[in-house]
């Protein structure tokens, strides 16, 4: 009786420590699970309302940012018809593939081969006999990159961002462009600072041929309510007035995302022949607007008077300009 009673209570325990093990291991497991969906690594793109995250945007600092991939244009998402997590970009669309090696996890799809682009292959004739810092034939493709379209491909991280060369450079649009597996080059000679490369919106050209989930256009961390830019529009009431009277200039703030913004501080600076002259506004209201109202200091007729109109808010500044005409 006595034994049977401890084999039944060492059964007992037995079973008390398996039930605690085993939630100590779902515990373990959910705080895990937990860890790996915290999103802390993000950043926002006010200019197209996006949030770019964790890998994604290791790889869009990494290899170029806006130059290269332009803006986000959807949320991360899992495309079903691609079967993979992606994010949309204007230049670009970024893809996940978690058993590929590192640091190859992040690569981009291959958007001109998927839009059906089809060129001639390059001219036998014009195969250069060896590769060199002017050109470059990859037989992989069967196309050869020259000159600038060859000193970008390079610079900008080759095969990697651009993929092989899908076709000759050509005259097309008004410039001379070359068309990769991720990319099209496009040559703008009339830029005079910074390179004179740039890369078409094929992120933007597939969403408007092929759309995207609406899932992809949701989620996302909340959108910060901070300021990043200050759109500013002045006029005036009497675009013609005498020598003599009442003006008033209106002002009117808006954030990035085109909302009224309160709370702007504004300062104009009216400038005659004779001198400057200023006006003291009150902040803009919650329909981002202010005014001020100054007398005419006897310009001469038929000479404009300018206003500058600056705004500040939140560290940012703004500049516009508006003007009257004196005439009588």
């Amino acid at each position: 009786m006595f034994v049977g009673q401890v084999v039944s209570d060492m059964r007992r325990i037995r079973f008390l420590l398996i039930v605690a093990l085993m939630a100590v291991v779902l515990l373990v497991g959910v705080s895990a699970v937990h860890s790996q969906t915290t999103r802390e690594n993000c950043r926002y793109f006010a200019d197209t309302d996006h949030w770019v995250c964790d890998e994604f945007l290791e790889f869009y600092e990494a290899w170029g940012g806006v130059e290269i991939f332009g803006y986000p244009l959807t949320e991360e998402c899992e495309d079903p018809r691609l079967g993979l997590r992606v994010q949309y970009f204007q230049r670009a669309r970024m893809e996940w593939h978690p058993y590929n090696n590192d640091p190859y996890k992040v690569q981009l799809g291959l958007l001109v081969d998927e839009q059906g682009y089809d060129f001639p292959l390059a001219d036998p004739e014009k195969v250069p006999a060896f590769n060199s810092s002017l050109h470059h034939y990859f037989p992989e493709t069967r196309h050869v990159v020259f000159y600038e379209f060859l000193n970008y491909f390079r610079e900008k991280g080759g095969l990697d961002i651009f993929g092989y060369p899908r076709s000759e450079f050509m005259y097309e649009d008004g410039y001379i462009v070359q068309y990769f597996q991720r990319a099209r080059m496009e040559w703008h000679p009339e830029v005079v600072s910074g390179s004179q490369m740039r890369l078409t919106k094929l992120g933007e050209v597939y969403i408007e041929r092929f759309g995207v989930p609406e899932i992809c256009y949701e989620g996302g961390p909340p959108r910060p309510d901070v300021v990043t830019k200050l759109n500013v529009s002045a006029s005036v009431r009497y675009a013609i007035t005498g020598q003599q009277g009442t003006q008033t200039v209106f002002v009117y703030v808006n954030d990035q995302r085109h909302e009224p913004l309160q709370g702007a501080a504004v300062a104009v600076v009216i400038h005659y022949q004779s001198g400057d002259q200023s006006c003291e506004f009150d902040t803009t209201n919650a329909r981002g607007f202010t005014l001020c109202s100054f007398d005419i200091l006897r310009p001469p007729p038929g000479q404009r008077v300018v206003i500058d109109v600056t705004v500040t808010h939140s560290g940012l500044t703004a500049t516009t300009q508006t003007s009257f005409l004196p005439w009588w």
